[in-house]
């Protein structure tokens, strides 16, 4: 858990892949273990399907798709099914240097603010992708309007300021949590996190926190980020967010 920061800290739980055939391939694999448990030893199987042998798990494929009141309650996987899920990022907040940006990130992990009055969309980055990565440089979300970096919105109706204490701030670290924009004063909801240090961009963008827990996560990102400039090789998505207690 998080422990009881100076600053606000707020946490991005990470998956990468497919969460939708995760979901449908882990219900797949419960029904398995429930007949395991319920029925296995009726048919001369083990209870649990971790002790099952690859002829058990074979018989019981057999019984299970030849009786209808099974198949009737979906299909099942014998294999355990890889989490998705790789843990979360927690980012420090410097409230103190950029407080009005701090305050439209921390509203947008919680989401606190509900809808949008520019874009309609609910104002929250749970569900929302990376969309933009690249390779050992940078991972990129924040469009939960579009979803795919050409849109956003904000708390404060729309674009917002660059509070210029942040464009003071240098981007010398990987880690680093800054404001995408599409030029001066174009703030909303995008944000990027550094994978190396990137001077190029200081004094263009907002940096308003740094990453504190889940380097292990941003670096499993970083494997499946693409090695020129785009999509990942594999969905990554926020699946909740929040600040943390």
């Amino acid at each position: 858990s998080c422990s009881v920061p100076r600053r606000m800290r707020c946490f991005l739980s990470i998956a990468i892949g497919d969460i939708g055939q995760w979901q449908t391939e882990s219900k797949e694999y419960e029904r398995a273990k429930t007949f395991f448990s319920e029925k296995g030893e009726q048919y001369g199987l083990p209870a649990d399907i971790a002790d099952a042998s690859p002829g058990d798990l074979e018989t019981m494929e057999g019984i299970y798709n030849s009786d209808p009141s099974f198949t009737d309650q979906g299909a099942i996987r014998t294999t355990p099914v890889v989490d998705v899920n790789v843990g979360r990022l927690v980012f420090e907040l410097l409230t103190d240097t950029c407080p009005k940006t701090c305050e439209n990130f921390k509203q947008l992990c919680t989401g606190e603010c509900k809808k949008g009055k520019e874009s309609g969309k609910l104002l929250h980055y749970e569900g929302c992708k990376f969309y933009r990565t690249v390779k050992d440089t940078l991972m990129q979300s924040g469009d939960f309007v579009r979803g795919d970096g050409s849109s956003g919105d904000s708390i404060y109706k729309g674009k917002f300021n660059d509070e210029k204490p942040g464009l003071k701030l240098k981007h010398d670290a990987p880690g680093i949590l800054s404001m995408a924009n599409s030029g001066k004063n174009s703030n909303t909801s995008q944000f990027f996190i550094t994978l190396k240090p990137m001077p190029q961009l200081d004094g263009k963008h907002v940096v308003f926190g740094k990453l504190v827990e889940g380097q292990d996560v941003l670096d499993k990102m970083n494997a499946v980020a693409n090695p020129k400039d785009g999509q990942p090789l594999q969905p990554i998505t926020i699946t909740t967010c929040g600040v943390c207690e």
